[in-house]
């Protein structure tokens, strides 16, 4: 009970911007205890097993998730190209279009990432001359493409999210995590 309270302890705050982690999967290969049973309790099993946890994690290649937004853009056929255009710049891509019968007007279907939707509306807009008319709901998580390692736009998010939650900046080393005898 000891190691499953440290990795629920693990699995609520990550070692990569102290958020709860989904989808990983530990295997507990092997444990040597310490003969004394002083040694053997709550206090040193928990955090030991979450240390672990994180070791793991930050040796596999971690990610995070963001969350995206399904967005129904209503909008004449003339301005289609415009919220293409639009979507682009904001990392979302279209993956249904549909005309109305009757109408000139189209119903396009977009995934959106939520972090690149402020200010979408406006710009949406203004680039259409106030033709389209967008809605957005909350569909999905998604991985962030790239490394966590390798800078970009998954760096500068962890990055960003420590520095708001006032933890200490960069990724944390793993060495910080590894028991040394």
């Amino acid at each position: 009970e000891s190691v499953v309270g440290g990795f629920a302890w693990a699995t609520q705050n990550g070692p990569l911007c102290e958020e709860q982690m989904r989808g990983c999967r530990f295997n507990l290969m092997d444990v040597v205890l310490h003969a004394d049973a002083i040694h053997r309790g709550m206090g040193q099993i928990m955090p030991t097993s979450r240390r672990v946890c994180f070791a793991s994690l930050l040796t596999a290649e971690p990610n995070i998730l963001e969350p995206v937004y399904l967005c129904n853009i209503s909008v004449p056929q003339d301005a289609m190209g415009n919220v293409y255009g639009v979507l682009t710049q904001r990392r979302g891509h279209v993956f249904s279009e549909e005309q109305r019968p009757g109408t000139p007007q189209m119903t396009l279907l977009a995934y959106l990432p939520v972090m690149e939707s402020f200010g979408f509306t406006a710009d949406l807009r203004s680039n259409t001359g106030g033709k389209a008319f967008p809605q957005c709901s909350f569909d999905h998580w998604e991985p962030m493409n790239g490394s966590v390692y390798g800078g970009g736009k998954v760096a500068d998010t962890i990055t960003a999210v420590r520095k708001r939650k006032g933890l200490k900046e960069g990724i944390p080393e793993i060495a910080q995590y590894l028991d040394k005898l």
